[in-house]
Parts: structure tokens; sequence; C-alpha cells
């Protein structure tokens, strides 16, 4: 089968080979993936700035259908229609995988990056992280379960958004823009967007038509200052991190309010980020630090996304085969796509 791998370390080295189709094994089902979407660790991991075990078939945001069952599977059937958490390898013994949280285990070791991933013909997967889909879930739809899986557990589950709060979302890039829909979706009174100019022509334009009006671009606005315009002087309730960037970062502390929230999302891809401490302590924020999804994050985001609460797939830009793999992750660094699909 074709499939996309980074084949060694370094920068680059990723390019489409044919490999064995994958068997599954005791729990495992095989699954015939219809989409597999592009996501930021992905782009990290052509650059080395994510870890990653090479050779690895890239891609953790798939969706697809069970073709075959492996033995001791007692849940899955042939057909199914189905998400996956990228909870794979994951030990069950230690603190954290005890306590809930598989999703940070030392020990995991999700596709993608640590073991093969969705972005080829067929995957092989544990029974145990798989979330069946309604008929009436289109694949687009289903493929960005997961990020956007990754919004609800982060700003409803740990920043604990609720409604009417303010928001505002740095970084208009696909994981921002999920995070405003689920932000709108759980009751806030009015979500605010900040970006950059090289954000203006694709993603802020993706914003308006998302229904968002409330666009900061801070090339021509001062963002501090218009969200204190917005509150009332107060700030925000929730300032969410999604940029990555490390002159951004800083500045959440002057768009939160006093005992206001922080939810950081955003990777920096190991870049240095110097933080005006005494501001957060001042303010006397909380700052929530998210990483992946949790279990209960993604019964609750297919049904927001099959409901149409929050249109997840108006996110998607471009769908392209393995062998045009480059044009897309080019697209996505130039700020000239969204959020891309590798559809096999």
């Amino acid at each position: 089968m074709k499939a996309l791998v980074k084949t060694q370390k370094g920068k680059g080295f990723i390019e489409v080979r044919d490999v064995p189709e994958p068997t599954p094994k005791s729990g495992e089902v095989k699954i015939k993936i219809a989409a597999c979407g592009i996501c930021g660790s992905d782009i990290h991991v052509r650059h080395d700035s994510f870890p990653y075990w090479p050779p690895v078939i890239l891609g953790h945001e798939f969706t697809g259908t069970v073709i075959e069952l492996g033995p001791d599977c007692c849940t899955a059937k042939l057909g199914d229609r189905i998400v996956a958490e990228p909870h794979t390898r994951a030990c069950g013994r230690c603190y954290l995988c005890r306590t809930g949280n598989i999703q940070i285990c030392p020990e995991k070791r999700s596709p993608g990056w640590g073991i093969d991933g969705g972005m080829a013909e067929y995957i092989c997967y544990p029974e145990r992280l798989l979330h069946r889909i309604p008929d009436s879930m289109t694949w687009d739809q289903a493929a960005v379960v997961e990020p956007t899986a990754n919004a609800v557990t982060d700003l409803i589950e740990h920043t604990g958004v609720v409604a009417g709060d303010f928001v505002v979302v740095q970084g208009p890039g696909p994981i921002g823009l999920l995070t405003a829909m689920v932000a709108r979706a759980a009751g806030a009174r009015e979500v605010a967007i900040i970006g950059t100019p090289g954000d203006a022509d694709l993603r802020l334009t993706k914003a308006r038509e998302l229904g968002f009006t409330q666009l900061i671009n801070i090339g021509e606005t001062d963002p501090v200052k218009a969200v204190l315009d917005m509150t009332n002087g107060l700030g925000a309730d929730i300032v969410v991190e999604c940029s990555g960037a490390p002159r951004a970062i800083p500045v959440t502390i002057d768009l939160v309010r006093k005992r206001g929230k922080i939810c950081v999302i955003g990777l920096t891809g190991n870049r240095p980020v110097e933080v005006p401490w005494d501001k957060f302590c001042f303010k006397v924020v909380d700052v929530s630090f998210n990483l992946s999804t949790s279990y209960t994050s993604w019964d609750r985001t297919i049904s927001l996304i099959a409901t149409g609460k929050v249109p997840s797939e108006k996110v998607i830009s471009h769908r392209e085969p393995i062998k045009n793999w480059e044009y897309v992750f080019d697209a996505i660094e130039k700020l000239q796509a969204l959020k891309g699909l590798i559809v096999p």
C-alpha cells in the first residue's frame, strides 16, 4: 500500500513509500482509511521539532471503515464507521494512566509519530480506542473530530468556559477557528479572534465566513486596547493561546481580566518564550496547559459536529491524494491553506 513516511531523523526526510498492508493483532481491527487530517504536529515532525520514532507513517487525525477484525475483538463490527483516540501504547500502570490521564502517559506512542499512522490506505488499531460515528456524518466531518476534541477537552473540560464568558482566541489557524466555534457553542457571549497581517486574506476571512465579527488584525489594531474597549476595561474572561508564537504568548496576560483564565493550546516548536511572570502573579490568573484529548471529549465532539452546533468541516480547505502531500504541507506553512486532508 502507499503511505507517507518520515524515514529518518532530521529536517525533511518525508516520502511516499510502498509498504506492506498491516495485519490486525489481538484486540485490533483493520481500518480502510477514508481521510486523514494534517495536524500542526505533522508539520513539526517535518521540521524535526516534535518527538517521533522513524521510520513512521504520519497522521493521527484519521477516519475510516472497519474491514477486518483481529483475534479477541468484542465490540467492533465489520462496516463500523469510526474515528480513533490517538492514545496507543499507554502503559495502563503508571500514576497518570491510573488517574485517567492516558493521553499523557510517558510510554504513550501515538500514531503518526510513535507508531504508524493514518496517512496510508490502511491502519490496524486497538478497538478500545475507537468511536463510532453516525451514518449521517460525512468523512470531512469525521476527519476533524480529533482536532475539535482537543478544543472541547481544553476549553470546556479543562478551562471551564461557561455561558456568558467573553473569550479571546489568539491565532486563527485551524485549531484557533475550531476553538472559537466550540466557545460559541458553549455559550460564550462574544468570541474575539486575533490574527496577524499574514492571516488576513485566508484565516480571518474564514473566521468572518463562520460568523465571527470581532476580528482583530494586529497590523491595524492594538489588540489589548480593542479587547479592553469591548469589555469595558475589564479584559477577557478567557484567553485561548493557539498561535504558539513566542511574541504573542506574553500578550495573553494583558488581554485577560484579573482572576481570568488562560488556556494554552499552541506549541512553539521548541522556541523559547520570555514571560512577564509578575504580571501573571498580580493578575492572579489560572493558566491551563493542555495536550491531547480526554476520553469524555470524543462522543461529545461527535455530537457537536453531527448536529451542526460546531461546523468543524468548514475549516477544511484542501483535499489531496497521498502523492500530493508536499503541496498541501507547503500551502499550510505558507498560510495558503487551513486544514488539509490526505485522501488515499
